[in-house]
C-alpha cells in the first residue's frame, strides 16, 4: 500500500503514550520537542511510518521466506491442523492417524508423547532462524537469496543433463552405412590403411601437444587459437569425431567422447562466428550422435543450437555473422559491404538446424532457416544470380559481387542437399538450386583457350577470371545434382562436374609441390596458375579431394583414385612433420615454408574424403547420407529413428 494511504490510518491513532508520546520527545536526536502531546509534524509521522512499515515487512518477510516457514506458518498461525504423521515406531506397526479435533494436544495424544516435543522443537527452531535473519544486514540477505537462486538453477541444469525434462526421449536406430566393408582390392585396402595411419599421426600429435585446445601448431608443438570460436575449445576433437568413428579408431573415439562429456563448455563470454561454429561444432556433434547413438552428442548439439538462436534477432531474420553467446549481441564483419551478412554464412545453416528441430522436438530451429528462404525468394536476383552480401536490417542486397567460391560457395551446396536430405520432397530448395545452376552456367562458367572449364567471379556485370580452391567443391556438387536435373541435362551435369575436376587437378599438377594454391587465374596468358603471392598458399584444404570422391562414387572412373593418391603422396612429402601436418606458404617453391597450423578441417574433411575415396560405396552411401560443408554426414531422412514422446 502506498505511504500516502497509510498515513491517515496511523495519524488518527497517534496520541499520548502511543506514536505521539515518548517517541516524539527525542525525535531527530537533536532534542527537538513536539508542540504538545500527539502533535507530531507531518514529516515526523512519515519518517516513523516508514520505520514501522519496514520493521513489519522484515518480520513477515522473514517468516514467509525462511527455509522452514511452512512449519512456522502451520504450527504458529494454524496450530498444526494437518501435521504429517510421524514415522512408524520400531517393530513396523504404523501409528494411528490423528483424530479430528486437531491442535497440538490432539496430535500429541494421537502420535505419542514425543509429538508435542517435536512440534515445540520445530517452532523454536523456526523462531531462532527468524531471529537470525532479522539480525542480518540487507546485503547478507540479498546474498543468501542470490545463492539460493543459483543453487536452484544448477540443480535444474543437473537434472536436464542427467536426462531430465528438456529433450524428447528417443529410441536410437543407427542409419544404414555407418560402418562399411573392407575394400576387396588389396592395393586399395593398403592405400586406405595409409590414410588411416595419417589420421592417427595427426590425432596423436594433437593429443600430445594441444589436447583440449582448438587446433595444433605442429612445428611449434603447441596449441593454436582462432578467434572464429571465441573461448569455445576443442574444435579439432569435435570436428574429428565422425572421422575417428568411420575409421574404427575406437579408443580415440572413446577418449574424444569423454572429453566432450566432461569439458566441452558453451557457457563462455565469447564472440564467435555463427557459420564456423555451426558447421564444425553443431555439425560434428550431430554426426557423432547419428553414427554412435551417444546421447551426450545430441544434448550438446541442441544446447549449442539454442545459444546460436539470438543471431537471428534482426529485422529480417537474416542472422548476424558474429554473436556473443553470453550476451546474445550480434554484429557483422566490419569489412562486409554496408554491414551485410554473407551469403555462404547465413545460407549454410539449413541442414544442421533442420536436424536440431528433429532431435530437440523444437520447431524454432527449422523455422529460422525457412524464413531465410522466404526473404531470398522475395528479392530480385540480378541475372538470376545471388550476390554475396545481404543487409539483415533492410533486407536488400549489398554490393553485387557473385562467387561460387569464398563468400558464396556452400549456399548453393545446401540448396541441393536440403532437397536430397528431405528425401527429395523439398521442392522449393530443388527449384532454387537448379535455377541458380542455370544462371551460373550462363554468366560465370567459361572455357580457357587451353580447353579448361572454370567458374569465374562476377562483379557488377564484369567477370574476374579467377577461380578459388574453395570453388573446386562445385565439381562434386554438379555431379551429385545430376540425378535431379531435367532428363536432357543429367549427362551434361556429370560432364560439367568432370570438367571442373580436371581443371582443379591441373591447378595441383602445375605446382612444384603438386598441391593446389588458394586461387588460380585464367588471364594474362596463364591458365590454372596463381599469379599473386597472396594466392599461392595451401592450408590443407579438402575441396579438390572432395570432388574426386564424388566423381569416383558416381562414375567409378579410376583416374579419380589416382589423382587422390597423388595428393596423398604430396601431403606426406611436403606437409607431414614430426608434430603433425602443416600448411604451406608457397606451393610453387622448391623448399617448404610451413605455416605451422594443422587445421581442424584436415581431420574432418581432407582425410575423411580420402578415406571414402578408397572405401567401398557401402560406407556412408549417398542413398542414405548427405555431408554438411564440413564433411559431417547427416541422415537423408528421419525414417530411421523412432521418437518416443
Amino acid at each position: 500500500m502506498p505511504a500516502a494511504s497509510l498515513l491517515p490510518l496511523f495519524g488518527s491513532a497517534a496520541g499520548p503514550g502511543t506514536l505521539g508520546g515518548p517517541a516524539g520527545s527525542g525525535a531527530g536526536g537533536g532534542g527537538r520537542k513536539a508542540a504538545g502531546p500527539g502533535a507530531f509534524r507531518l514529516t515526523e509521522k512519515f519518517v516513523l511510518l516508514l520505520v514501522f512499515s519496514a520493521f513489519i515487512t522484515l518480520c513477515f518477510g522473514a517468516i514467509f521466506f525462511l527455509p522452514d516457514s511452512s512449519k512456522l506458518l502451520s504450527g504458529v498461525f494454524f496450530h498444526s491442523a494437518a501435521l504429517q504423521p510421524p514415522p512408524p515406531p520400531p517393530g513396523g506397526q504404523p501409528r494411528a492417524p490423528p483424530q479430528p479435533g486437531g491442535g497440538p494436544a490432539a496430535a500429541a495424544a494421537a502420535g505419542g508423547p514425543g509429538s508435542l516435543e517435536r512440534i515445540r522443537a520445530d517452532h523454536e527452531r523456526a523462531l531462532r532462524e527468524a531471529k537470525e535473519t532479522l539480525q542480518k544486514l540487507p546485503e547478507e540477505i540479498r546474498r543468501d537469496i542470490r545463492q539460493d537462486k543459483e543453487k536452484l538453477l544448477q540443480d535444474a541444469r543437473g537434472r536436464k543433463e542427467a536426462g531430465g525434462p528438456g529433450l524428447p526421449q528417443r529410441l536410437f536406430r543407427q542409419p544404414v552405412g555407418a560402418v562399411g566393408q573392407e575394400p576387396a582390392d588389396p592395393d586399395v585396402r593398403q592405400r586406405r590403411e595409409k590414410i588411416k595411419e595419417m589420421m592417427k599421426h595427426a590425432w596423436d600429435n594433437y593429443k600430445r601437444y594441444a589436447w583440449g585446445l582448438n587446433e595444433l601448431k605442429p612445428i611449434s608443438k603447441q596449441g593454436h587459437s582462432s578467434n572464429l570460436f571465441g573461448n569455445i575449445q576443442g574444435a579439432t576433437i569435435v570436428d574429428a569425431l565422425d572421422t575417428l568413428y568411420i575409421m574404427e579408431m575406437k579408443e580415440e573415439f572413446k577418449e574424444a567422447k569423454e572429453w566432450v562429456e566432461k569439458n566441452l563448455d558453451f557457457n563462455v563470454n565469447a564472440e564467435i562466428s555463427v557459420f564456423e561454429v555451426n558447421i564444425r561444432f553443431v555439425g560434428g556433434l550431430l554426426s557423432a550422435y547419428y553414427l554412435s547413438g551417444e546421447e551426450v552428442f545430441r544434448k550438446k548439439a541442441v544446447e549449442l543450437g539454442e545459444k546460436l538462436l539470438p543471431a537471428f534477432n534482426t529485422p529480417t531474420g537474416i542472422p548476424w555473422a558474429l554473436l556473443n553467446i553470453k550476451s546474445g549481441i550480434g554484429r557483422n564483419w566490419p569489412w562486409a559491404s554496408g554491414g551485410s551478412s554473407i551469403l555462404a554464412e547465413f545460407g549454410t545453416l539449413h541442414l544442421e538446424f533442420v536436424h536440431l528441430s528433429h532431435l530437440s522436438g523444437n520447431p524454432v530451429f527449422a523455422e529460422k532457416v525457412m524464413n531465410i528462404r522466404k526473404v531470398l525468394n522475395r528479392l530480385d536476383k540480378p541475372e538470376g544470380l545471388y550476390p554475396n552480401y545481404l543487409n539483415p536490417s533492410s533486407g536488400q542486397w549489398g554490393q553485387h559481387h557473385v562467387s561460387i567460391g569464398g563468400l558464396g560457395d556452400s549456399f548453393y551446396e545446401y540448396l541441393l542437399k536440403a532437397w536430397l536430405m528431405s528425401d527429395k520432397t523439398d521442392e522449393d530448395s530443388k527449384k532454387m538450386y537448379y535455377d541458380a545452376v542455370q544462371a551460373i552456367e550462363t554468366h560465370l562458367i567459361r572455357k580457357s583457350s587451353g580447353g579448361l572449364t572454370y567458374i569465374a567471379e562476377w562483379k557488377g556485370g564484369l567477370l574476374e577470371h579467377k577461380m578459388g580452391h574453395l570453388t573446386c567443391f562445385a565439381g562434386g556438387m554438379f555431379a551429385l545434382g545430376a540425378d535431379g536435373a531435367p532428363s536432357d541435362k543429367t549427362g551434361h551435369h556429370i560432364e560439367l562436374g568432370a570438367e571442373i575436376a580436371r581443371t582443379c587437378h591441373e591447378s595441383y599438377d602445375r605446382t612444384r609441390m603438386k598441391l593446389g594454391p588458394e586461387a588460380f587465374r585464367f588471364d594474362g596468358g596463364v591458365e590454372a596458375i596463381a599469379t599473386r603471392q597472396n594466392e599461392k598458399y595451401y592450408i590443407l584444404r579438402p575441396e579438390v579431394i572432395e570432388t574426386y570422391m564424388y566423381m569416383w562414387r558416381l562414375t567409378h572412373d579410376p583416374k579419380y583414385r589416382e589423382w587422390g593418391w597423388e595428393a596423398v603422396e604430396a601431403l606426406e612429402k611436403h606437409c607431414r612433420v614430426d608434430g603433425g601436418y602443416s600448411g604451406l606458404r608457397d606451393v610453387y617453391n622448391n623448399h617448404e615454408s610451413h605455416d605451422d597450423v594443422q587445421q581442424s578441417f584436415f581431420l574432418s574433411e581432407t582425410l575423411k574424403y580420402l578415406y571414402l575415396l578408397f572405401s567401398e560405396d557401402d560406407l556412408l552411401p549417398f542413398e542414405h547420407w548427405v555431408f554438411n560443408t564440413e564433411a559431417h554426414p547427416l541422415p537423408k531422412s528421419f525414417r530411421e529413428e523412432v521418437i518416443l514422446l
